[in-house]
């Protein structure tokens, strides 16, 4: 089936407290959206990718491209007022009968294997969400109370967000709702049953100044290389 990912860039980064938003800063010399790109891309070249944003920054998105002589193929689609509005202007660009990947634009650090999990569990069964344990301890918490929760029965949960386009599309036609948090709380008013899939720890969303640091360290360990040498094994970058 025919592999679309629409790349959700649209927010305007005001809980980072930078000028720009967190999508354009730039950790190992390149805004994180570039990574995000580069590793959807280097995944299967194949892929129909739709980038979100606004409107304001199309510009500023093409300069980064002609800076770092980008030439990978995508579409850039105008963002919506809420994350649900940009995913449903990605969606009026893709096919009916193909597959959707759904992914924030600040989590660069997608691993192959979660891709190839996502994306065969939503080929088979129609909808795929990858998920992660969580090792703290976790409290719900009410207005006059609080008690904990087990944590083996709960998941951080990620994107991409895999469906077949046809059931996510009829979804988005929902009404809008602020209790909708990802891609799956929309699909869920639907009755759909949620596939979750294994994720990687590492794909982190960088949402604070703290995560750009993480990032950094994140980038620098997967680009670590086992070296042979004279019986020995070293690690070389």
């Amino acid at each position: 089936m025919k592999k679309y990912v629409i790349i959700v860039a649209g927010g305007y980064g005001s809980r980072f407290g930078s000028s720009v938003p967190k999508q354009f800063l730039q950790f190992s010399g390149k805004p994180v959206l570039l990574h995000t790109l580069e590793k959807f891309y280097s995944y299967n070249s194949d892929i129909q990718i739709i980038i979100v944003l606004q409107k304001e920054y199309f510009e500023l998105w093409k300069k980064i491209c002609s800076d770092f002589n980008v030439n990978i193929p995508h579409k850039l689609v105008e963002g919506g007022r809420e994350r649900f509005f940009s995913v449903r202007n990605g969606l009026q660009n893709t096919d009916a009968d193909s597959i959707v990947a759904i992914h924030d634009g600040v989590r660069p650090f997608v691993s192959f294997q979660t891709l190839d999990n996502c994306f065969n569990t939503a080929e088979l069964k129609g909808n795929a969400v990858p998920a992660v344990p969580i090792s703290d301890s976790v409290r719900l918490v009410g207005k006059k109370s609080n008690r904990t929760l087990i944590r083996d029965k709960i998941r951080l949960v990620q994107t991409p967000q895999v469906f077949h386009s046809n059931i996510i599309k009829e979804a988005y036609k929902e009404p809008y709702s602020d209790l909708y948090t990802d891609d799956a709380s929309v699909l869920e008013t639907l009755k759909y049953r949620i596939n979750l899939v294994e994720g990687n720890i590492e794909n982190i969303k960088i949402t604070t100044p703290f995560d750009l640091i993480l990032a950094e360290s994140i980038f620098c360990g997967q680009h670590l290389q086992p070296v042979q040498r004279d019986n020995e094994v070293e690690i070389g970058i």
